[in-house]
């Protein structure tokens, strides 16, 4: 059971029945069956779309300057830099793949 807030109060059982007894009740307001929830599906896929090319979160010490003068070509700057990094490592003959 979730923790409550001290001021919290609960229905007693016989509360929730009758709770629970007039909400089924209601014939426009019934539980799905388990043959209609099967038919949802996501309305949109939360978060960014899939990238082509997975990318990896890391902690790296750059220096200023450089995150600066990224930063201040506007939105985009980390992409930017990542391009900056993928075309340097292409160069040298850094990627297996």
């Amino acid at each position: 059971m979730p923790k409550l807030k001290p001021d919290t109060t609960l229905p007693t059982l016989e509360e929730d029945a009758a709770i629970t007894a007039a909400a089924l009740s209601d014939p426009d307001a019934q539980p799905l069956t388990d043959a209609e929830l099967a038919q949802f599906k996501p309305a949109r896929r939360l978060g960014r779309p899939l990238a082509e090319v997975r990318k990896v979160p890391t902690s790296i010490r750059i220096d200023a300057r450089v995150v600066d003068a990224f930063k201040a070509t506007g939105d985009g700057w980390q992409t930017r830099m990542n391009d900056a990094l993928l075309e340097y490592a292409q160069q040298h003959g850094m990627l297996a793949y």
